[in-house]
């Protein structure tokens, strides 16, 4: 599964996320950490399976 967390300025492919108190955490397929994204700085978290479908998956 992919996912895009979209910023004010760009967006980052990830596998997989989990949501913290301040923010998501952004992970690899191999569970390897990317980044911490503030909710300040997050847009939304899409899901790429589901774009194109009638249904999207936004956080």
């Amino acid at each position: 599964m992919v996912y895009r967390a979209i910023l004010p300025d760009g967006d980052i492919e990830c596998s997989q996320y989990q949501e913290r108190d301040h923010g998501v955490e952004l992970y690899t397929e191999a569970e390897e950490f990317i980044a911490f994204v503030p909710y300040a700085n997050l847009i939304a978290v899409l899901d790429e399976d589901r774009i194109g479908s009638d249904e999207r998956s936004i956080m």
